[in-house]
């Protein structure tokens, strides 16, 4: 087997004229789109845990979906979704869960009660974070989104027994960082804004996720493209 550390050669991405996998035939399936966040926490979670023999990645592309995805895999239609024993399960924070519970690898939750609790009130709160940085682009994102910044600054600063939110890398950074990682992206090109400037710990939170190889391994490939992309989107004048 090959150590976590080598570069996985990625499938390539499924489009309308493609043919689907031979569904249901025992194979796990983890069905994502290679410039999804809520794709890239799933991902995230098969790496580390150091399942990539374990469950198959199938690209699916977002802008030409095959018919078949719909129709045989997953009726909602969106990405991601696991196909695992003869069933489908989708929601990227249930698919992180779902993974680290039910296959081998690392936990990547603490025993700790204390430490459970707060990753439950964090992993919630990135249904608030997230949108709410989202939103701001339209406004004044360096208040709002700022604001959401130093939410996440004064929680990195709860446990000091490592660098993570619950001190060791968890659930809880995997659901943050795809979408930190194109803010921090976005923000400093796009709108001059540095997400670190005076947040030490999410600098240092950035720094140790950067080293991460399962992490790194699913990371944004055209950080140039995102600018653009979320540019059309949020900054374009009427």
């Amino acid at each position: 087997m090959a150590a976590l550390s080598v570069q996985e050669v990625l499938p390539a991405t499924l489009e309308s004229t493609s043919e689907p996998p031979s569904l249901f035939d025992g194979t796990t399936r983890l069905y994502i789109n290679y410039q999804c966040p809520y794709s890239q926490r799933v991902w995230i979670t098969r790496n580390v845990k150091g399942l990539q023999d374990k469950i198959n990645l199938v690209p699916i592309d977002l802008q030409n979906m095959p018919d078949w995805y719909k129709e045989k895999v997953y009726p909602q239609n969106k990405v991601p979704s696991l196909e695992h024993n003869n069933k489908m399960i989708g929601e990227s924070l249930d698919l992180v869960k779902y993974v680290d519970s039910n296959f081998e690898g690392p936990s990547l939750l603490p025993d700790d009660p204390e430490k459970r609790k707060f990753a439950e009130e964090l992993i919630a709160y990135s249904d608030i974070f997230v949108p709410e940085v989202y939103k701001s682009f339209f406004r004044d994102a360096q208040t709002l989104a700022g604001a959401q910044f130093d939410y996440l600054e004064k929680a990195l600063d709860k446990f000091d027994d490592g660098p993570f939110f619950l001190g060791q890398f968890s659930q809880v950074d995997i659901a943050y960082v795809p979408f930190i990682e194109r803010f921090q992206i976005f923000m400093e090109k796009g709108i001059n804004y540095d997400i670190t400037s005076a947040r030490p710990k999410l600098a240092k939170w950035i720094e140790e996720m950067n080293k991460l190889d399962g992490y790194k391994q699913t990371k944004v490939l055209d950080p140039e493209k995102l600018v653009e992309y979320y540019k059309n989107l949020f900054l374009k004048k009427a």
